[in-house]
Order: structure tokens, then sequence, then C-alpha cells
């Protein structure tokens, strides 16, 4: 067994497919299936499943797809120790669902860059479902997502709640709804509303809140951080996770803003998901640690502005 073959099969399992794994590592791509292939019949076993929207791993590939990545950062460090000058940087893949972005992750990963100089960090900003499938095949390491209270974690997936908090509506500051100190389902159906689209927990909830009713004319958008951006250009309102509009950039320019929805109790929870198990890399543990330790201090933040939260 050769180490290139573990990082080829890293390599894939990170992009999904053989081809752009072999554009990331500048081998040719019959060069490295067959190197693939070497490696499953000298383990026995079939690591990927290949179909032609792209390679996965397979069950028993998933399994040993922690080990494979603690063999590598064995070798990171033997590097290390021994002077190399280049190093073969890691990577940790999240996948978020936007709402999270800011000012959660953003920290997080200046933090995590500075004590892990030479492991690359990509973010990708999909939805729930899309991340909890690359948890459970080994696309992603580690996944935030909304979940409305009494929502189920799949099984094989470990969550750790991050944030808690309540849908609000974000407004430009200059709507007749900034005026308000909190809104009605009429109020908000009066204006234009940004909507994110159907496989967003926030779509689900405003599909909920709106009981049928339709706004007076409506856009629909991929994510939080573009709703955030047209609100912020003043071409309506829309809901999110109040933790998705405190201290994001746009709120503390004063760009945009935000109010309690009249007569809602709806609890809104960021969650940090990761496939169960006991082998995880240790850079996803770090990174993971670092989340969990931005949470508290933003959750520490939000008691001492508002006590009875």
């Amino acid at each position: 067994m050769r180490t290139e073959q573990l990082e080829y099969i890293a390599a894939v399992t990170r992009l999904g497919s053989l081809r752009r794994a072999a554009e990331e590592l500048r081998v040719s791509q019959p060069a490295l299936s067959e190197t693939v292939r070497n490696l499953e019949r000298e383990l026995g076993v079939d690591l990927l499943e290949r179909k032609r929207s792209g390679s996965t791993m397979s069950a028993q590939g998933r399994e040993l797809l922690p080990h494979i990545a603690r063999v590598l950062e064995a070798l990171d460090r033997l590097r290390a120790a021994a002077g190399e000058q280049h190093r073969i940087s890691r990577m940790v893949r999240v996948g978020t669902v936007n709402a999270a972005t800011v000012p959660l992750l953003v920290p997080v990963v200046r933090e995590f860059r500075a004590t892990h100089p030479v492991t690359q960090v990509e973010v990708v900003g999909t939805q729930q479902t899309e991340i909890q499938r690359g948890l459970t095949e080994g696309g992603f390491d580690l996944g935030l997502v909304n979940h409305l209270a009494g929502d189920d974690v799949p099984a094989g997936l470990e969550s750790s709640q991050l944030l808690r908090g309540r849908p609000v509506v974000c407004v430009h500051p200059d709507s007749p709804l900034a005026a308000r100190r909190a809104i009605t389902v009429e109020e908000l159906i009066s204006e234009p509303l940004v909507a994110m689209r159907s496989g967003y927990v926030m779509h689900r909830f405003v599909h909920r809140l709106l009981a049928g009713r339709d706004p007076v004319f409506s856009y629909s958008t991929d994510g939080a951080e573009m709703g955030k951006l047209m609100v912020a250009e003043g071409l309506g309102a829309t809901v999110l996770p109040d933790f998705s509009v405190i201290g994001d950039p746009l709120e503390r320019l004063g760009r945009i803003t935000y109010r309690p929805i009249a007569d809602d109790s709806t609890c809104v929870l960021l969650m940090l998901q990761r496939r169960r198990g006991d082998a995880v890399a240790q850079a996803a543990q770090d990174l993971h640690q670092g989340f969990v330790r931005r949470a508290r201090k933003l959750n520490a933040i939000s008691r001492a502005v508002s006590p009875t939260a």
C-alpha cells in the first residue's frame, strides 16, 4: 500500500468525481482510476460506487474513510517533525445552510486558520438534505443546519446545538415595517417578500406562518445571504432566524434591521452535525470545537443583551 493511494481516494471522495480529483492532483484520469482500483484489490473491498453522475464512497468505504484520514494526518505530522519544507495540505469540508455563515462561521474559520496553517477549509453553501447526505457519504466533515424545534436528526449523524433563536422579519431601516415593535402576518404580506426556496427550513416555516395567504409580491432566493442583500437594496423583507441577522455586517452597517413576529413563539436551532463514529480526523475535531466555543460566546452575548431570552 502506498500513501498516494490514500491521497487519491481521499480526493475522489471529497470532490465526488474521478475527473475533478485527477485535475486537482495533476494526474491522468486513467492513472488515478487504476491506482484506486489497485487499492480496492489490496483491501478486498469496493471503496467507490461509480455512477455517471460521479463517484461516491460505498458503505464499506465510508467505514474506512476516518481511518484513511488518520493515516494521512499522521503522515503530515511525520513530515513536519522531519522538517520537510513541502507539506501536503489537508482539507476540512463544511456544509452550511448559509443562515449560519455570519457571524458564527467566519470567526471560527479565522481562528482555525491561525492554528492549522496547512489545512484548508472548504465551505459549501447548500440545502440541509444535501449537507446530511454529504455527511453520511463522507463528502462533508461537518454540517451547519437549521432545525425547527421537534425536527428529527437522521440516523447515523450526531448533533450539537450551537444557537437557539427565533424567526424574525429582516427589513430595510427605511421600510414602514421598521417602525413596528413587532410585525403581524397581515403587515408582512402587505410588503414584497424575499422567500427562501423549497428545501430550506425557513421556507417551511414561512409557508406554515402564512397559512395559504400570499404576499403582495414575492421573490425566491437560494439562501439567507442573498436574501439579506436584497433586503439591503430595498427590494422587500425576508424571514430568517435572529442569529442569522444579529451581528451580520449589513446589520452592523445599518443596511438591514429586524423585528419579531407578533404572536409567534417558534424556536429555531442551529445544529452542528457530523457522522457518528469514533474515528474522526483531528482537524475536523478541532474545527468542531471551534464552533462550540464560538457559539458559547455568542450565547453569552445574547443573554447579556436580553436577559429574559
